[in-house]
């Protein structure tokens, strides 16, 4: 039977003599999401705090709908494990991978986890600039988020990796210590939910549009200026503000009509856009 497996020493150790599979399997735990073949759940050993992804097939079902739906489906936790090594490449704060195992040829019965460290004294973006409209950041503070945002985006799709739930709530910023101006630009930020993740040499326009949209989406009600979002721009592509949009002023249009669309599905109201 065709099987793939790491183990970080410390997971090794605890789990040493055993089947891997089996216990990942076994594994009892706070649960977060149990559901179309994927259990999510936090447990702990000696003290020290792991998140476990399970995946024990979707079934053909599952799979063909995705399908037939013009998604991709996910089918096990090797997505996600990738992903988390390609950023990891980049240069891009992520999750630490403690444990991996892909069990199986069968794409609808492939058993797989993925073990990773719980991180601690994290806020979410969404969180952090939820106050912003009612109680605007001080400004260093915001441009620089602004920018080191655009540059993990610019970084990712460089290279080649587009994340298909690009929000900012999928950010993860270290609130161990207090976050001004200067310590925001060198604070650990962890890009996370990886499990849609694609990877290849070269991202379609539709998958950039997708992601950014997405975030931008996201971002609508925290009191952004138009100044800020032309910062993100010119930022994520790294050229002046004339060049970008002489050339690809209709991509970007895009962006803002895909945010729009997600805007309008889930709160059926316009966005308030920035000024």
């Amino acid at each position: 039977m065709k099987q793939t497996l790491f183990l970080r020493d410390d997971l090794a150790e605890a789990w040493r003599g055993n089947d891997p599979f089996r216990i990942a399997q076994q594994q009892q735990g706070a649960i977060f999401r149990n559901k179309e073949g994927r259990r999510t759940l936090r447990f702990e050993i000696t003290g020290r705090g792991y998140f476990l992804k399970l995946h024990e097939g979707v079934g053909w079902a599952e799979i063909f709908k995705n399908l037939l739906q013009g998604r991709l489906p996910v089918i096990g936790a090797n997505n996600e494990y990738r992903a988390i090594r390609a950023l990891e490449s980049l240069r891009i704060d992520t999750l630490n991978a403690a444990g991996f195992g892909r069990r199986g040829f069968n794409p609808a019965k492939q058993l797989s986890f993925l073990v990773t460290d719980e991180l601690h004294d994290v806020i979410s973006l969404e969180d952090f600039c939820r106050p912003w409209r009612e109680h605007p950041p001080a400004y260093l503070l915001k441009r620089n988020l602004i920018l080191r945002v655009a540059e993990i985006a610019r970084r990712m799709h460089s290279g080649g990796i587009n994340h298909r739930d690009f929000y900012l709530c999928h950010f993860m910023l270290d609130n161990s210590a207090p976050i001004d101006g200067l310590s925001i630009k060198s604070a650990k930020l962890h890009l996370m939910d990886l499990h849609r993740a694609q990877i290849r040499g070269e991202i379609p326009q539709r998958w950039l549009i997708k992601d950014l949209g997405g975030l931008y989406y996201s971002a609508l009600d925290i009191g952004l200026t138009r100044r800020d979002v032309l910062r993100f721009i010119r930022a994520y592509r790294q050229q002046p503000l004339p060049t970008i949009f002489a050339h690809e002023m209709n991509f970007w249009i895009k962006v803002k009509q895909r945010a729009r669309s997600i805007y309008l599905r889930d709160f059926k109201l316009e966005p308030r856009w920035p000024l």
